[in-house]
């Protein structure tokens, strides 16, 4: 396993073989875990290895962050809200109970 990985918790990796995984292929995934999984720490640990632009970009590509983790990341690294994909589609999607 490479550098960035042996920081990180593997049990964010439940699905696949944490052995398997590839620091640059596995990008997206990676970000998307340690943003909704990680400490302060890993996140650090990513943002040092990615670049804060990329983790970013990514962040705000993402389909789904749970509602406290997408406050937090948006404070962290000061993206408006209605910047990130997953709230713009949860805007989108109306319930019957929000009407």
């Amino acid at each position: 396993m490479a550098a960035l990985l042996e920081k990180l918790n593997k049990t964010y990796f439940w699905d696949i073989d944490p052995n398997h995984l590839d620091e640059l292929k596995s990008k997206k995934l990676i970000i998307e875990r340690v943003i909704n999984y990680g400490n302060l720490f890993e996140i650090q640990s990513i943002k040092e290895y990615y670049g804060e632009k990329e983790i970013k970009r990514t962040v705000c590509d993402l389909n789904y962050i749970d509602p406290k983790t997408l406050n937090f990341v948006s404070m962290l690294f000061q993206i408006p809200k209605t910047k990130f994909k997953c709230y713009t589609n949860q805007q989108l999607t109306h319930q019957h109970w929000n009407y």
